[in-house]
């Protein structure tokens, strides 16, 4: 089943992309006590969401961060290393906290993994954003195969 506005996130644990290197970290104590910005995506270093996703969300960053929210999470189907070397190659700084899902355990718990084995991927996350507020599902956009619009960095502008 999908997660919906008004669910408490799943507390399954995540790997944070660090510069000292992966840290493991359950949605519990992520989210906990704060407002976060959370955008989910298929792939690291995949073209849509190299060129357009990840960047928007870089761009846009102090004035999310501007409208109250604590934390900018970019979440994948993907290990830390992936993560922290897609991060680097942004150049995303501090600005973004980069999680992997490497398992998929997360986007699974969540409903919104899809089988992606079609482009050699296997399973993955679909694209989508929320605003979640300690732990709560406060907003969901969660994106029609192959589009990129709901789940933008200046669409979840307008929401904040």
């Amino acid at each position: 089943m999908t997660i919906k506005v008004g669910d408490k996130l799943p507390n399954v644990t995540l790997t944070q992309a660090t510069a000292e290197g992966p840290k493991p970290v359950t949605a519990e104590a992520f989210f906990a006590g704060k407002r976060v910005a959370l955008f989910a995506l298929p792939g690291a270093f995949t073209p849509t969401c190299s060129a357009k996703h990840l960047p928007g969300f870089k761009q846009l960053a102090q004035d999310i961060k501007g409208k109250g929210v604590d934390v900018i999470a970019c979440l994948s189907v993907n290990d830390a290393f992936v993560m922290r070397a897609w991060a680097e190659d942004q150049a995303v700084g501090e600005d973004i906290v980069m999680l992997a899902d490497g398992g998929a355990d997360f986007t699974k718990a969540v409903g919104l993994d899809f089988d992606a084995s079609r482009f050699g991927m296997g399973l993955r996350s679909q694209r989508y954003s929320m605003i979640v507020d300690d732990g709560v599902v406060k907003e969901l956009n969660v994106e029609q195969g192959g589009e990129f619009r709901v789940s933008s960095a200046e669409y979840m502008m307008a929401q904040l």
